[in-house]
């Protein structure tokens, strides 16, 4: 059999569909890369590969992906029998295991992915670096003494270093698009409500957590998308459906756009980064190559001191409910102490709001929301797209963001540019378009209009093929 290693997700597909390889030799391929490469990154905490090997040579259904090996990020894809630890040691210590599947994971199984485990992540998914204390941290494939991003890291460092060609994320202020930019990825984070989060939840963090996947190629995250996009019973919301499958947007022309540029941080006291600003740079000249009209251009919300006073608000309620959520399963409280450091602070905010202190908080957000939308044509601006940093920085040292006295400073001086997009809903990617004189991926966001997913991947596309990265290789992988 052909090495299957570096071909994507599509392209394994291909082969299964073809009679070429059965998705058991795919599936025992993926489980050898992760015994022989895992315990450099500590990528993939829970092994599945037994249960992998009986689903594989048995009936899989006969979806677009049917065979192909896959990852799930341990935090809210719950697969049933299998560990949800959250990356929190209390949880760890219990056990806990799933006793359902999440509509996530079943439309995943339905596509034809065989879960071969599930990956490293931040406790909680509240930081930008995956370093918990329950499981230790994930190390990028591109330079083990740094970090992978978070909160989806041990899904990018697995999927950089080649064990899988696509792994679960998902995204609540930047957790698909900074691991993607930090492991040299793409990382699509869709619109607001197009991806169910049941049947446990209508949404999270104010709609502004959302499901997907971290590839290696656009058409991958296009063709991903499309088995997992869409309303389920009893869903609150959902985003406007697109006009025609996400993976026909793949190569398709997006016409001369209006793009807008940003290269520096707006919100005070931040300090700017050569390598992001030159990584914009790079990517504005590679787009006016392409025809694009490209400019300085950007909305001054990002930068609104409004915004950094209430995203910590939701997140803090949110954590309050999630705790008291597990508690429940644990049949005892998780104390303050049993979190790690860097987060206890949250609960003890969360308990403090009043509900209308909340609901001032959320309030505000949906003004702010409107006044960044309407820099977007589809808001009633004059620009199509915004380029800006992922992050303010390269990938940081393992350690630099979890220092007890200067971590959540310089957290948030990189986090500038995602979070933002979360609370707006609207989709945005990572494209691995930048590489530090050292090595290190530097990725570059690229910000369309609420439901326009159509026109990010329609550029993307572009990008990919005047830009590629395919043949890029870390320095440890399979």
């Amino acid at each position: 059999m052909a090495d299957t290693t570096w071909l994507d997700a599509t392209a394994q597909a291909e082969l299964v569909r073809s009679g070429e390889v059965s998705p058991t030799e795919l599936v025992d391929e993926a489980i050898a890369r992760i015994e022989s490469v895992n315990p450099q990154l500590n990528a993939v905490i829970h092994e599945r590969f037994d249960k992998a090997r009986t689903e594989a040579a048995g009936d899989l259904p006969d979806g677009p992906f049917r065979g192909v090996p896959f990852l799930l990020k341990d935090l809210t894809a719950l697969s049933e029998g299998d560990p949800i630890h959250c990356g929190n040691r209390a949880l760890k210590e219990a056990g806990l295991v799933a006793d359902h599947d999440t509509e996530l994971v079943a439309r995943f199984r339905r596509a034809g992915f065989v879960f071969v485990g599930r990956t490293n992540v931040p406790e909680f998914g509240t930081s930008i670096t995956t370093e918990s204390l329950a499981y230790g941290p994930a190390h990028n494939p591109w330079n083990l003494d740094h970090s992978t991003g978070g909160s989806s890291g041990g899904s990018a460092a697995a999927v950089a270093a080649g064990l899988t060609s696509a792994a679960h994320a998902n995204d609540g202020g930047g957790s698909i698009r900074i691991p993607a930019a930090n492991c040299g990825l793409v990382g699509l984070k869709p619109s607001r409500g197009r991806v169910s989060l049941g049947p446990d939840l209508g949404e999270a963090w104010m709609g502004g957590v959302i499901e997907h996947a971290i590839t290696r190629t656009v058409r991958d995250s296009a063709a991903i998308l499309d088995t997992i996009a869409g309303l389920a019973p009893g869903d609150p919301y959902t985003a406007p459906p697109p006009s025609r499958s996400f993976a026909q947007e793949v190569g398709a022309d997006p016409g001369t756009l209006r793009i807008g540029l940003l290269d520096h941080p707006l919100m005070q006291g931040a300090t700017p980064n050569e390598d992001a600003a030159e990584a914009v740079a790079a990517a504005g000249r590679a787009l006016e190559q392409l025809g694009h009209h490209v400019e300085v251009a950007f909305p001054t919300e990002i930068g609104d001191p409004g915004f950094m006073t209430a995203f910590p608000t939701i997140i803090s309620a949110e954590l309050v409910a999630d705790l008291d959520h597990y508690s429940s399963l644990l049949g005892r409280p998780i104390a303050d102490e049993e979190l790690e450091p860097g987060n206890q602070a949250f609960p003890v905010l969360g308990r403090a709001l009043t509900a209308p202190q909340y609901l001032a908080a959320v309030r505000s957000l949906h003004r702010w929301e409107r006044r960044l939308a309407a820099w977007w044509r589809d808001g009633g601006g004059e620009h199509d797209l915004l380029v800006s940093p992922v992050l303010n920085g390269p990938p940081p040292p393992l350690g630099w963001l979890t220092d007890p006295e200067h971590g959540y400073e310089r957290l948030v001086n990189l986090l500038q540019y995602t979070a933002q997009f979360n609370m707006s809903g609207q989709p945005a990617v990572s494209l691995p378009l930048h590489v530090t004189a050292g090595g290190l991926p530097v990725g570059v966001q690229i910000v369309a209009a609420y439901g326009r997913e159509d026109l990010l991947i329609q550029v993307a596309s572009q990008l990919e093929q005047s830009v590629p990265w395919a043949d890029r290789r870390p320095p440890v992988h399979a």
